[in-house]
Parts: C-alpha cells; sequence; structure tokens
C-alpha cells in the first residue's frame, strides 16, 4: 500500500494560480503608468469665463489709465513750477552776488579813506580843516551806505536760501510724481498685454461665442436705453398736459429723452453750450481709443469728455475723479445731452449723454469713439457740468 501523501495548499507565488499573478502584473503596470504620464491638463474655461476676465481687465486698464492721467497733469504742473523755482533761485542768486560786491566795494573805499572816522585830534594835526571835514562827511556817508548795503545782503542770503530749499522739495516731489507716472504706465500695458495673450489663444470657435455674447450684451444695453427713451418722453408729455391744464404753457420738451422743464436764460446758455459740447463729440466718431490720449486724432475716456467741453467754453479737470466732482448730480431719469455719465464702483470711465438712454464715449483699446447705450456698463452717476 502507498504511502499516504499530505496535500499542501498552493503557494501564492507558484505557478498554480495565474489568475491572482495576471492581476498583479496588470496592477504594477498600472501604477507604472500613472507615474509616468503628465499631470492631466486644466480645463479650458468656458466663453463667459474668459469674457468676464477680458472685460476685468479692460476696466483694469481702465482704472490704471486714469492713474496715469492723474500722475502726469500733476507731473506737467509739478515740472513747471520747479523751472520757476530754479529760475527764481537763480536771479536770487545774481542779486546775492551784486550785493556780496557791493559790500566789498564799499569795505575796499573805507579801507582807502581810512580804517575809522577823524577824531578831534586829527582837526588839531590837520594842516587844512576843511580836509578834515570833508573826510568825516565822506565816513559817514561810507557808513551808511555800508549798513544799507549789509541788511539788504542778509535779507537776500536769507531769501536765496529759503528759494533753494523749496526748489530742492519741489524736484523731490517731481521725481516721486515721475515714478508714479511709470509705474502707472506700466500697470497699463501690463494688463492690456495679458488681455491681448488671452484673445491670442482662442480658438475660432470660442472668438464666434465670445462675438454672441458681445451681441447680446449690446442687445440687452440697448433694449434698456430704449426703455429709458420712452420713459422719458412719457415724463415730457405729462408734463406738457399739466402746464396746459393750468394754463401757463411754459413746459417744454422734445420727447426725445432730453429732459424737459422750462427755460430760462441761464437755462438756455447750459443748454446751449451742451450742444457744442455734443457736436464736437460727435465729430470725434470713428476715431481710436488710446490711453492717455485727449486729441486730436485719439481720445481715452476722460480726454474726450474733457475736449468736448472744452469745445464749449468749459473747463473740466483731466481725469475722470475729479470731473465727477465738477457740476451737480442728478438722477439717470433726468439725465439731459452733454451730462457726464459714469460707470463702475471707482469711477474709471466717463461718456457724455446724448439722449435716449446713449451716450458717445471711448470705449476701450482696440475700439472706437461711438455711440452706444449708457446701460452698456453699470453706471455709478451723472454729473450735469456747471
Amino acid at each position: 500500500m502507498a504511502p499516504h501523501r499530505k496535500l499542501r495548499p498552493p503557494s501564492s507565488l507558484g505557478l498554480r494560480t495565474p489568475a491572482l499573478a495576471t492581476a498583479a502584473l496588470t496592477s504594477v503596470a498600472l501604477l507604472s503608468q500613472t507615474a509616468d504620464a503628465s499631470p492631466a491638463a486644466e480645463p479650458r474655461p468656458s466663453t463667459e469665463e474668459v469674457q468676464k476676465k477680458i472685460d476685468d481687465l479692460y476696466q483694469q486698464a481702465g482704472t490704471a489709465t486714469e492713474k496715469y492721467n492723474a500722475a502726469k497733469e500733476k507731473t506737467t504742473k509739478q515740472r513747471k513750477r520747479v523751472a520757476t523755482l530754479l529760475d527764481d533761485v537763480a536771479q536770487r542768486t545774481e542779486k546775492l552776488n551784486s550785493a556780496r560786491e557791493a559790500l566789498g566795494t564799499f569795505a575796499a573805499a573805507q579801507y582807502r579813506t581810512g580804517a575809522s572816522a577823524p577824531d578831534s585830534a586829527s582837526l588839531l594835526l590837520a594842516d587844512n580843516p576843511q580836509d578834515y571835514f570833508d573826510q568825516t562827511q565822506l565816513m559817514n556817508r561810507l557808513t551808511a551806505r555800508q549798513k544799507q548795503a549789509v541788511d539788504e545782503y542778509v535779507t537776500e542770503r536769507a531769501t536765496t536760501s529759503k528759494k533753494r530749499q523749496e526748489a530742492s522739495e519741489g524736484l523731490e516731489t517731481l521725481t516721486t510724481t515721475q515714478s508714479t507716472l511709470k509705474t502707472s504706465k506700466a500697470d497699463v500695458q501690463r494688463k492690456l498685454a495679458e488681455a491681448r495673450e488671452i484673445l491670442s489663444k482662442l480658438t475660432a470657435e470660442e472668438k464666434a461665442r465670445l462675438a454672441a455674447i458681445e451681441r447680446k450684451k449690446q442687445e440687452e444695453a440697448q433694449r434698456k436705453a430704449d426703455e429709458l427713451a420712452r420713459q422719458q418722453a412719457a415724463d415730457a408729455e405729462r408734463q406738457r398736459q399739466e402746464a396746459a391744464t393750468q394754463g401757463t404753457g411754459t413746459a417744454t420738451g422734445s420727447g426725445t429723452g432730453t429732459g424737459s422743464g422750462s427755460t430760462s436764460g441761464s437755462d438756455s446758455a447750459s443748454s446751449t453750450k451742451a450742444a457744442k459740447a455734443l457736436a464736437f463729440a460727435r465729430a470725434q466718431i470713428g476715431k481710436p481709443y488710446v490711453w492717455g490720449a485727449s486729441g486730436p486724432g485719439s481720445y481715452d475716456c476722460s480726454g474726450l469728455t474733457q475736449a468736448a467741453w472744452k469745445a464749449a467754453g468749459v473747463t473740466l479737470p483731466r481725469t475722470t475723479w475729479d470731473q465727477v466732482d465738477t457740476g451737480t448730480t442728478v438722477s439717470v431719469d433726468n439725465a439731459q445731452p452733454g451730462d457726464l455719465v459714469f460707470f463702475y464702483d471707482d469711477i474709471s470711465h466717463v461718456g457724455i449723454y446724448i439722449g435716449d438712454g446713449m451716450m458717445i464715449h471711448a470705449p476701450k483699446p482696440g475700439a472706437y469713439v461711438r455711440e452706444e447705450s449708457i446701460y452698456y456698463m453699470p453706471i455709478h452717476s451723472v454729473v450735469r457740468p456747471g
């Protein structure tokens, strides 16, 4: 009888478990592939996200442009002030040198005539008493004039020193404003370069979707403008009817969203100026937006409004931040042609109202001066220049 053999369990490393071995090898291979593979690419942003990013960059560039305009204006004024101070210092230095020479002349004259005034002993010893009196009179005259020269020199020296200090401080301020100007310029260029880079990487399909989003945005803005025009026309008609009922017949209004109310001499003059500003703005339609420009070949937003009202004889500050404080704030519903419409919370954009919910403005880099709904951007306030 054959001896009994005890069966051993199959080894986990043996060839009797092909299924387990295959699974193990497959796992190792997958892990190896995962380790060697490059990280998964980030998903591309949606068209809406791209549009928002580009709009944000243009707005930031607009804010940086206004900072540049402010720094440029301040730098120009400071440069003129420093030039005036330096000219004044040069003139006073010349006067100081003349005063110093006068002192030297008096000192030399006194030395030639004697170090001190003659005394009574000199009179007794003098061969000619008249010579004594002549010398005394000369010394008294020299002393008085010399004292005056000393006083003038001391005063001029103190004034010149003060002016030199002012000029030095002015140069330091100029250096600071020039640095701010340079920083603002670099900030604008950086924002615009980033926007251009995003646009350059878009596919034709993505660009088409962006254009569709832009059209929809403009259509919605135009719808709101039309609604405002209808509301303003209705308000004007109601005021005319009220005036007719009261028998005054003094109310006016075209029903075109251009405002209403009785006209006085002051109102008439304001309307004339507004008409001139608008005529100028319309003549600029089609000219390119260039940041920091104020005409005549190109404009940024505040450069256009400043130039338009200058044509009407009204001087506006250079930046949106200063223009918004010039004049009377009115509601959007009461906006009249010529009013300035400001946008965004940081007041970084401005256009000139033409009525019916529309404006003329210099929009952004790559665009041209054009008419557009005031609802194209979030409105901050409306100001009527005074």
